[in-house]
């Protein structure tokens, strides 16, 4: 069984892969909203909104700048125009300070400082302004959305930016109502599978709930909302999403055969906004439309109407982050289905291998290579082939650890090479670059992995173990906690959990490290990466006694582990955090060689 799950392991990777992994993603990566109060966050929603007033006024000039480029000078000169051209050059080099390091580390790739211009990269953004402007947009939905005044509260600043922030609110308020054409729907890049092989999800319309007044915002904000997490499920690559738009025209009966018939779908996503005052509520539910639309999943959410900028973070992120795990635990209960493709065979094999049963793991190797086999050009079949070759290392299970990683490697870079975009793949290459202790691309893959999908908890969880090892248990928890928060419920949290473990051992707080490794450990005990940093943590408090049958079960899974082999094997950064773990490794009786 050793290449079970091999698949294309022989399949060359083609030269450039490396632009391939380095391109820029296509995606946004900051949301700046100018009408009303100022707001900018990060695609993790982080605050990158500038501290200072003039700060937040150049960020908002850069966003409408007709130009691509804006002269320093001509800033400078109407951000303070009271006041010498050098000494308005060195304030504008303040407020561009200001600028980015609210950004961070985004500050790189979304602001251009050149000796004499200065360009804000528009297309990695959107604003709100812009979007209500644009033609191709729905701008009388986001008028009614984004109110507000123009960059409000920025009034005063300086003579010159007054006399332009008067000519933009004109602009807005003149600007012709854009009536909303429903436009054409076009078929996703990565919908096209031979044969009806894939699952389908369907997001219907959200009913709209308004209170006496405010019905057009209602139904505004329920068919905004189930457009989004239309667009946020389709980063998934598991299922096909039919969107809201393909739901407009007629009255829709899930229940009927008639319509299970001709449109095939596997499951369904339906919501109910209710606006009560400030108070909005949001109703979800996710139907089995095999079982009979049978509803599998519901909740509630809600939302004070003045943080409806925070819609994506608080509902339509935790809604997509939901609905994944548990279509993949339905679909890969045995017997779910007649007949079985590439897709379903991976969902099939899913279970076993989180089930760390070195049986059940070896079988969910027989049908990853099987899947592999069946669609060569299947980017998910091969990037989870190489996490199975992965979890093999991990566990101690592969006889040759250096060909097993290069395995995954490939494996895992053809995927990308397949589909680019596809943040399953670059998380789990991400992983691999750790067990290199490649720790910087490793940082760099996981980070381009949640741009293209900030919604997938599993690499939040997933790269909490290279924060650990880089020495920032700080952040790896961090990590987790947003992983939590995204899927509070995810049927194989026992399997993460011992992130948490690593991350409090690595933090020096073994207590804790011990209170939850007990918990893991007891939840799936043949998961044999939770005893380490259990067993180190006990080390360290003095409780050999205590670790003993925990060594001896680690013993049983992994029987040529010792210290000296996880020391020279394991991705530490810092030598410190080696000698720390080892030294705990050493206490609690583990063999030295």
């Amino acid at each position: 069984m050793h290449t079970a799950a091999s698949g294309g392991q022989g399949a060359a990777v083609t030269p450039d892969i490396a632009s391939l992994l380095q391109r820029p993603a296509a995606c946004r990566i900051a949301r700046i909203h100018l009408l009303g109060p100022m707001r900018a966050t990060s695609y993790l929603g982080d605050d990158i909104l500038p501290r200072s007033k003039k700060g937040r006024a150049l960020l908002g000039y850069l966003c409408l700048a007709p130009e691509t480029k804006v002269a320093r000078l001509r800033l400078a000169r109407m951000l303070w125009d009271q006041t010498s051209d050098e000494a308005s050059r060195a304030s504008l080099r303040q407020a561009l300070q200001d600028v980015c390091d609210a950004m961070g580390p985004l500050a790189a790739e979304l602001i251009s400082a050149g000796r004499n211009a200065i360009r804000l990269n528009a297309d990695a953004c959107w604003i709100d302004a812009v979007a209500m402007l644009d033609p191709s947009s729905r701008g009388s939905e986001l008028a009614r959305l984004c109110t507000g005044q123009l960059l409000e509260g920025l009034d005063g600043l300086a003579v010159s930016f007054d006399r332009w922030l008067l000519r933009e609110r004109a602009r807005f308020m003149l600007a012709p109502s854009l009536d909303y054409a429903p436009p054409r729907f076009e078929s996703d890049k990565h919908r096209t599978l031979p044969g009806r092989n894939r699952l389908r999800v369907a997001i219907v319309p959200f009913e709209a709930k308004p209170a006496a007044s405010g019905a057009n915002r209602s139904e505004d904000l329920a068919f905004s909302l189930s457009r989004d997490i239309a667009a946020a499920l389709a980063r998934f690559r598991w299922f096909d999403v039919i969107t809201p738009i393909s739901f407009m025209y007629g009255p829709l009966h899930f229940t009927s055969e008639d319509f299970l018939q001709r449109n095939q779908m596997d499951y369904a996503v339906d919501g109910v906004v209710t606006r009560r005052g400030r108070s909005i509520e949001v109703k979800v539910r996710l139907l089995d439309l095999t079982r009979r639309s049978q509803p599998v999943w519901s909740e509630r959410f809600k939302l004070d109407s003045r943080e409806l900028h925070r819609l994506n973070e608080m509902v339509t992120g935790r809604i997509v982050a939901k609905i994944d795990p548990i279509i993949l635990f339905i679909e890969g209960q045995p017997n779910r289905r007649e007949h079985y493709g590439a897709t379903g065979l991976l969902l099939l094999a899913l279970p076993l291998v989180f089930s760390m049963d070195r049986q059940k793991f070896e079988r969910a190797g027989v049908l990853i290579r099987q899947a592999v086999e069946i669609d060569p050009q299947n980017a998910m079949a091969l990037a989870w082939a190489a996490w199975w070759h992965l979890t093999r290392v991990g566990q101690g299970w592969a006889q040759d650890f250096p060909a097993a990683l290069a395995v995954a490697e490939t494996l895992c870079l053809k995927a990308i090479e397949i589909d680019p975009d596809n943040a399953d793949a670059l998380g789990i290459y991400a992983h691999i670059c750790a067990w290199k202790k490649d720790f910087d691309a490793a940082v760099q893959y996981f980070d381009r992995s949640l741009r293209l999908n900030p919604n997938l908890a599993f690499i939040w969880a997933l790269s909490a173990g290279i924060y650990c090892y880089i020495g920032e248990p700080d952040t790896a928890l961090q990590r987790l906690n947003r992983y939590r928060d995204l899927a509070p419920f995810d049927p194989y949290f026992c399997i993460y959990e011992g992130a948490y473990v690593i991350a409090y051992m690595f933090k020096g707080d073994y207590e804790q490290a011990v209170l939850i490794g007990r918990g893991a450990v007891k939840a799936n005990p043949d998961y044999s990466a939770v005893y380490k940093p259990l067993i180190a943590a006990l080390g360290h408090l003095g409780r050999a006694e205590e670790a003993k049958p925990y060594i001896d079960k680690l013993l049983s899974l992994e029987p040529h582990f010792t210290v000296r082999h996880f020391a020279r094997t394991y991705p530490f950064k810092r030598v410190k955090d080696r000698r720390r773990y080892a030294r705990g490794l050493r206490l609690a009786g583990v063999p030295e060689r």
